[in-house]
């Protein structure tokens, strides 16, 4: 995947609307807000979602984050991610180049956990001499002072640059587990300084997260977050066009939306699991496999044991409403069973999908 982060911008494209729900958490580190605040009177983005509480006792902070006190940028955009690695740094291994199209990430940003919601680009980078890492000459003062410079001309400001706070540190562990499988894929877990900035801007707001690993393993976690309001993709089949489908091809491909890289049944997708409770309820004598799919985004073990896990979600629901678990078996398979184009977006949505196959 050949995705820019750090250096350059190149031709203006419309940004997606935005939209953002925050987490709210004290912190008693007065430093922390040193890069926070350049006055300006310009309104914030409208589509805010409502704050959910994160409550830790500490100190209050000496300064209180307020977006609406940074500056509104105008400056032309590229393509998202809208930025790329210094020189002589790479993507590379788990956690790679990786774009989820819609996602939850926990920023810090001096006195709270700030949950941003939108379009995610993250990558683990290290630096190479040629084809060659050299983990030894990552340099994490290079790499800020390079974010430092691009996020500046985009008009943006860095809001935090220091270690999580003490008294922080469990919410922020939980803020990413309850998000992501795999926390290690941000660097989350290694207790180093962690950067965030902001570029405010009325088309969506964009967020950069930076950290690194230990510096023996020579790592370094780049986050992007475009702000942009959720779509809902599934779409509800009922239970007499399931039972056509099921009849004459003996399946039928459901959209059902999950948690990010979870298995939780996201409430907009429960009224599509009532109409497979219909569908079985109407006819006793059908037996289901419920085969879980995914896109190709991750690795192909995490996609494996993702789709089974969400099969498994769906048959637990049917059976908790009085089906009989000997009517329905799970099953996942990956990515290995795309119907769609997983180099577009689109594709991939296609691709996220729970199939009901008739035994």
């Amino acid at each position: 995947m050949n995705i820019r982060l750090l250096l350059s911008v190149s031709s203006a494209i419309a940004l997606a609307a935005c939209s953002q729900e925050t987490a709210t958490v004290s912190n008693q580190a007065a430093s922390a807000a040193s890069g926070a605040v350049s006055a300006a009177s310009a309104s914030a983005p409208a589509a805010a979602s409502a704050p959910v509480a994160i409550t830790a006792a500490v100190t209050a902070p000496a300064q209180i984050f307020n977006i609406e006190s940074l500056p509104v940028s105008t400056v032309p955009l590229g393509q998202f991610p809208y930025f790329s690695l210094p020189a002589n740094y790479k993507s590379y291994g788990q956690g790679k180049d990786s774009v989820r199209e819609y996602a939850r990430f926990p920023f810090f940003v001096g006195d709270r956990i700030q949950m941003v919601e939108g379009k995610m680009y993250s990558t683990r980078f290290s630096y190479y001499v040629g084809t060659e890492r050299v983990e030894q000459n990552f340099s994490p003062f290079e790499v800020e002072k390079n974010l430092d410079s691009v996020v500046a001309q985009l008009g943006g400001t860095k809001v935090f640059g220091s270690k999580i706070p003490e008294d922080v540190k469990g919410l922020w562990k939980e803020a990413f587990e309850k998000n992501f499988s795999n926390t290690y894929e941000f660097g989350a877990g290694f207790g180093e300084p962690v950067f965030t900035y902001v570029i405010r801007r009325n088309d969506g707001n964009i967020w950069v997260y930076y950290t690194t690993s230990p510096s023996v393993y020579g790592d370094g976690y780049l986050v992007v977050v475009q702000e942009k309001g959720f779509t809902a993709t599934a779409k509800i089949l009922d239970a007499g066009e399931m039972k056509k489908q099921i009849d004459s091809t003996g399946k039928v491909d459901l959209q059902v939306n999950f948690a990010t890289d979870k298995t939780e049944i996201l409430p907009e997708s429960q009224p599509q699991i009532d109409e497979v409770f219909k569908l079985l309820q109407s006819d006793p004598a059908l037996k289901l496999s419920i085969n879980g799919h995914t896109d190709n985004t991750g690795g192909k073990a995490h996609n494996q044991s993702l789709s089974e896990g969400r099969a498994h979600s769906v048959v637990a629901t049917l059976v908790g409403k009085g089906i009989a678990a000997d009517r329905l078996k799970a099953a996942g398979f990956g990515d290995s069973r795309p119907i769609a184009d997983n180099g577009t977006e689109e594709g991939k949505a296609k691709n996220r999908r729970v199939e009901l196959v008739k035994q």
